[in-house]
């Protein structure tokens, strides 16, 4: 078991691995920018280490300061978290070099998947379905308006090496796909440092679902089920729920099956969500994501499995301790990502935490790394917190949730926490009737 793991992240993924460190009786380094002096993780872990000013890509991206910090504090290991560094295969690469231990995938994995068009190559191969489109790069407009008259209208550009939903570009039309090829191409530029798109049917009305993937480098791979990620603005998930209440048990084992077989092939070690949409009885892989996941602690709450300590345990080179016929996913568990942004502008609210009081009780579960006196910075995601609530019913879970909604206190900034209690009145979400454009059509301003 490692000794030391230094954690090259920030806010409440750094301290949720902090956690669960402790928890494994090892010893943690926290790195930090000049804006993070006061975090909460910063204060629990054994020694931290500042890397650098306020912008990422002088501290957080900053993967000289990185090692070094690593180097002078003997850590042996180095946890990503989510976010950063964490998906880049270079700086697994660079960490492995100075002997030291990347929690997560092998680096030949996590630049698959970090390519879009190669993670869908990739994945048809080991026999998961994928969307119809480009087999590669579109380079040239004739090509991508021939493409799409082939496959049918609408289609969407997207960058290759994108996130996050920049580089994406949805055309009705031929005239507003000559439209969104080039401004598709300079975002992405902009954003990843590359131009490179990729062109797919865009599906109307289709769920995002993935799937939880553990799996250690013995061979074994399971599964922990779905979540369903539909409620999204800009491409940027808002709620998430475990399971979807749009399969039932046979289709939840089939494409969980699907999954684990696919990663068996690929040799996948690590944590891993392979991400898919879902329309009319039918799954598409989209990307999948080589790292612990925002969401993760929604398939924790309904499977009893501490992802972070199990990703942390197959790093070591140990087994999984689990197979796949013990996995029992029981209740129901939603998360609501909490954001300083206005609820309504979504405009961004940094400044200090006056009052901060978190919901309790039963199967109730808040991952934050706020505090009184916390100071918000303006130079990060706005994420501050995530409510997790469990329930033995899907309406059991909602009504906790409203209850926990009720009881959340964050003083100082604004949030979007009626955003939430507001979602949990639309008779859709009640039902669970929802798509992935459905929140973006309800929050459209009435003309």
């Amino acid at each position: 078991m490692f000794e030391k793991i230094l954690i090259a992240n920030r806010g409440e993924v750094a301290l949720r691995i902090h956690r669960a460190c402790r928890e494994m009786g090892i010893r943690t380094v926290a790195v930090h920018s000049t804006a993070d002096a006061d975090a909460m993780h910063v204060r629990l872990a054994d020694e931290s280490v500042c890397i650098g000013p306020p912008a990422t890509r002088r501290s957080y991206l900053n993967v000289p300061a990185i090692l070094t910090a690593a180097t002078i504090t003997n850590a042996d290991a180095i946890h990503p978290g989510v976010g950063f560094l964490a998906e880049n295969a270079q700086f697994a690469e660079m960490v492995a070099e100075h002997d030291i231990i990347f929690i997560g995938p092998a680096p030949e994995h996590m630049a698959i998947m970090g390519d879009k068009i190669a993670a869908k190559a990739t994945m048809a191969k080991v026999g998961l379905p994928v969307i119809p489109g480009s087999d590669g790069p579109i380079l040239d407009e004739d090509k991508a308006l021939k493409l799409s008259a082939k496959i049918g209208y609408p289609v969407i550009v997207k960058a290759a090496a994108g996130a996050g939903g920049r580089g994406m570009k949805v055309a009705h039309n031929d005239e507003t796909l000559r439209q969104a090829l080039p401004t598709a191409r300079v975002e992405a530029k902009a954003n990843f440092g590359s131009d490179t798109l990729y062109l797919e049917k865009f599906l109307e009305k289709p769920r995002h679902i993935e799937i939880q993937i553990l799996a250690d480098n013995h061979g074994n791979v399971i599964h922990l089920g779905e979540r369903d990620c539909s409620l999204q603005r800009r491409h940027q998930k808002v709620i998430e729920e475990a399971p979807s209440p749009a399969l039932n048990a046979v289709t939840r084992e089939k494409i969980g099956a699907r999954c684990v077989k696919a990663m068996k092939k690929l040799g996948y070690q690590s944590v891993g969500t392979v991400e898919l949409l879902y329309e009319n009885g039918k799954f598409y892989f989209i990307e999948m994501n080589t790292r612990l996941q925002v969401e993760h602690p929604i398939s924790e709450m309904i499977s009893g499995i501490d992802l972070a300590r199990e990703q942390i345990r197959v790093a070591t080179g140990a087994k999984l301790n689990t197979a796949q016929k013990n996995i029992h996913l029981t209740g129901h568990a939603i998360e609501c990502r909490i954001n300083a942004e206005n609820p309504e502008t979504f405009v961004p609210s940094p400044g200090i935490i006056t009052d901060y009081h978190a919901p309790g009780g039963l199967d109730v579960r808040v991952d934050s790394a706020l505090y009184s006196g916390y100071r918000v910075p303006p130079d990060y995601d706005s994420l501050i917190a995530k409510l997790i609530v469990r329930g033995r019913s899907r309406n059991e879970c909602m009504m906790r949730l409203r209850r926990a909604l009720e009881e959340f206190v964050i003083g100082g900034v604004e949030t979007t926490i009626p955003l939430h209690q507001r979602l949990l009145t639309e008779t859709d979400f009640i039902n669970g009737d929802y798509d992935i454009h459905w929140l973006e059509n309800l929050l459209k301003p009435v003309a």
